[in-house]
């Protein structure tokens, strides 16, 4: 006859050791070294924006076309004597910059612009390698999280063709009757190094928190709000793009007073460039007039943004959209101050950067919005 039981009796067999209870599918999954990863992306993050401000200071500078060969492992080697320089420089002379717009410059004076173009080029390089240093060593010691190869491997991929931009950029400066580069090859190499960042932030923002809490915290998702969010980051993203072309050609000199132009509303010359669709490449009047419309227009979705994400019930999503919001006031506040001061490179600079501190806050916002924290009941 069986033995009775105690209905809190274990029903392992007799001598047996309870089991501990196994978590679910989310806890058996690889967790890795979430954060090793996070603070690697953290620090190529800073290597970008890094990235961003010297390609800033290299276009500023005019020493973009510098160098006029793409050599990927070689050019990683700089002059290193008399005649290396001598043939750099005779390069150099044969471009449209030289010939229309820098043949009065010494050897010494194209050293200064080489070292900046090369500068950059370099970063580059070290950014590449950076990453690939950290993939493959996570990969290699199995400390990538489930499911995060591809996204990691997205970024290499990303900066590979960042590389490839870059040159597609150079190359447009070398022919022709081009004193620069084209500003829209210019707005595609700054547009990609935004997505990169902001793939980067989400990335971080998703591994700061456990994928338990960021799976719970996507079904309380506020959805309105997450496609507000999402708006707001395409229409700040467009905006960049333009505020690219602004520096493609050197718009932003062209007409320095605020809030008109030239004493009126818009430029009087906006469409004088045939074809007609040049203007809005070219036209620097036309260029900055559409910078400084969409720069409007944006404000006015920011402060909508700001009025519905202050509604929500979640006090971090509310202080997340008030800091974006602050920070595209600042930015708006620098571009007038770029243009009224003629773009100074110190000013310019910072109204670059904070480009960046915008791009990221906004993306910081939509992030809140989609996966919010949890908070107390007081909604603290």
């Amino acid at each position: 006859m069986a033995e009775k039981r105690s209905i809190f009796q274990e029903v392992d067999a007799p001598g047996a050791v309870p089991t501990a209870a196994s978590g679910g599918m989310i806890d058996a999954q690889r967790r890795g070294a979430r954060r090793g990863i996070r603070l690697w992306l953290m620090a190529l993050f800073a290597l970008v924006v890094l990235m961003i401000a010297v390609g800033g200071l290299t276009r500023l500078t005019d020493s973009g076309l510098s160098i006029t060969e793409w050599r990927p492992l070689t050019g990683a080697i700089p002059p290193l004597s008399a005649a290396d320089w001598q043939a750099e420089f005779e390069l150099y002379q044969m471009i449209p910059e030289f010939q229309f717009q820098n043949n009065w410059m010494t050897l010494d004076d194209f050293k200064v612009i080489y070292w900046w173009e090369w500068g950059h080029r370099q970063l580059g390089r070290f950014i590449g390698l950076f990453w690939a240093v950290g993939f493959f060593g996570f990969l290699a010691a199995r400390q990538i999280p489930a499911g995060w190869t591809g996204r990691l491997l997205l970024l290499g991929a990303l900066g590979g063709a960042q590389g490839a931009v870059g040159w597609w950029m150079v190359y447009s400066g070398l022919g022709g009757d081009r004193t620069d580069v084209a500003s829209y090859r210019l707005a595609t190499h700054l547009g990609l190094a935004f997505i990169i960042l902001g793939f980067i932030t989400w990335y971080v923002l998703l591994l700061s928190r456990p994928d338990r809490d960021v799976l719970q915290a996507r079904r309380a998702r506020e959805a309105r709000l997450f496609g507000l969010g999402t708006g707001w980051m395409y229409f700040t993203f467009v905006q960049i793009l333009i505020g690219a072309l602004v520096a493609g050609i050197d718009a932003g000199r062209s007409y320095t007073e605020w809030p008109l132009m030239g004493g009126a509303l818009w430029p009087q010359q906006m469409m004088v460039i045939e074809p007609w669709w040049r203007n809005f490449f070219e036209n620097p009047g036309t260029v900055q007039f559409i910078h400084r419309m969409a720069g409007y227009a944006l404000l006015a979705f920011s402060i909508m943004a700001l009025i519905r994400g202050r509604r929500s019930p979640y006090a971090a999503t509310r202080s997340a959209f008030t800091l974006a919001f602050y920070a595209i006031l600042a930015q708006i506040i620098v571009g007038i101050v770029t243009v009224v001061l003629g773009a100074p490179w110190q000013v310019a600079i910072l109204h670059q950067f904070l480009a960046v501190i915008v791009w990221v806050l906004i993306i910081r916002a939509r992030f809140h919005a989609g996966y919010p924290a949890a908070q107390s009941v007081r909604g603290k």
